[in-house]
């Protein structure tokens, strides 16, 4: 294994996220929520919203994103940034599918 495919975990199925959904793994102290599309597109943010942290895995998917359960933030899925007039984001993770295996990049938070 060399230094640019040792960071890649497989951490389940496609299938084991409902569509609109997420599931949630931890890497040491972090929690990272795992989204399902309704298209099938899977995407990791850091399971914390950059205003009051709140729980991302617990919001609404929606058009590319995800609305916080707390206060209504709007999260890019793509890239972990607020929409709209909210300011800040939270960490993304490189995914890939291999077949209906999720891969996930635990050393790649952006």
């Amino acid at each position: 294994m060399n230094a640019l495919t040792e960071n890649w975990v497989a951490i389940g199925a496609v299938s084991d996220i409902p569509r609109r959904g997420s599931r949630c793994v931890k890497n040491g102290d972090t929690t990272i929520a795992i989204f399902r599309t309704v298209d099938d597109h899977i995407y990791a943010l850091e399971d914390k919203c950059p205003h009051k942290k709140g729980p991302l895995s617990q919001g609404i998917v929606h058009d590319g994103c995800v609305t916080c359960p707390l206060h209504n933030w709007v999260i890019s899925l793509e890239t972990g940034q607020a929409q709209g007039a909210d300011e800040g984001g939270t960490l993304s993770f490189g995914v890939k599918l291999d077949g209906d295996s999720i891969l996930l990049d635990i050393g790649g938070a952006r």
